[in-house]
């Protein structure tokens, strides 16, 4: 098995991390609509951490946008190349998500987060940052609202209020299923907030999730289990594994 290992240059303090953010950020690109929904391929990563064995595990899953049936998968292994700092969680992921993406035996098309682009305490989250160095369009979709204000959407599917951080606009909170609290969907890179949230839609058919982070979750947390037994042996079960915090 092989471990993906931290970059050369990797920022190391809370410091560079910001610095690079700072001039990534303005990299982003806001004025392209994005591929249309339902069409081509939509990818979904995520990823799954060992805290004992400082190992984070990604999982690219394609699917058809149209018919959202799995075309390929890819995972990779890495060691955490980030300590865990709040509004710094891409640093943590993303040379083991770009291996996973990079193992891919096809374009990935539009790439959905298990997190946030804009909505982000300096509007540059996973999906942004992703985006960004592998220039994909991208869009983040979180579970959470993080720090920012909602008004509560309308009950039925499709409902949608603008997720605040004062009177800036920074995503939406989407209601994907009829009575059930939304996801909050924010742009990451080359794709509009509309064709965001249809994109998002037309993933979640049955559920409240996309099913590309559903796929992909599954995926990487078997990824996870499977590394942490082939370096730990069976003591490896008692290891702590857990979802992911989003950034």
């Amino acid at each position: 098995m092989t471990i993906v290992g931290v970059p050369a240059g990797w920022p190391a303090t809370e410091e560079e991390a910001r610095a690079v953010q700072d001039e990534l950020r303005g990299r982003v690109v806001l004025d392209e609509p994005g591929p249309p929904p339902g069409t081509g391929r939509v990818t979904g990563v995520d990823v799954a951490y060992d805290d004992d064995l400082d190992l984070v595990a990604a999982a690219a899953v394609v699917l058809d946008a149209a018919t959202l049936d799995v075309v390929a998968e890819a995972t990779a292994v890495g060691r955490v190349s980030f300590p865990y700092v709040p509004g710094l969680l891409a640093f943590r992921e993303i040379p083991t998500v770009r291996a996973a993406l990079d193992r891919l035996p096809c374009p990935p098309g539009l790439v959905v987060c298990d997190g946030y682009g804009l909505a982000h305490p300096r509007r540059f989250g996973l999906a942004s940052h992703l985006g960004v160095l592998m220039d994909l369009p991208t869009v983040g979709v979180a579970k959470n609202p993080f720090t920012f204000a909602y008004d509560d959407p309308g009950p039925a599917r499709g409902g949608s209020a603008p997720l605040l951080a004062g009177a800036e606009e920074v995503g939406r909170a989407l209601r994907t299923r009829d009575g059930v609290k939304p996801v909050f969907v924010s742009v990451g890179h080359r794709v509009s907030l509309g064709n965001a949230l249809a994109h998002t839609l037309a993933l979640t058919p049955r559920f409240r999730l996309p099913e590309t982070t559903r796929r992909a979750d599954a995926l990487c947390r078997r990824a996870l289990r499977e590394a942490a037994q082939g370096l730990a042996g069976d003591g490896a079960q008692d290891s702590t594994t857990r979802q992911a915090p989003t950034s």
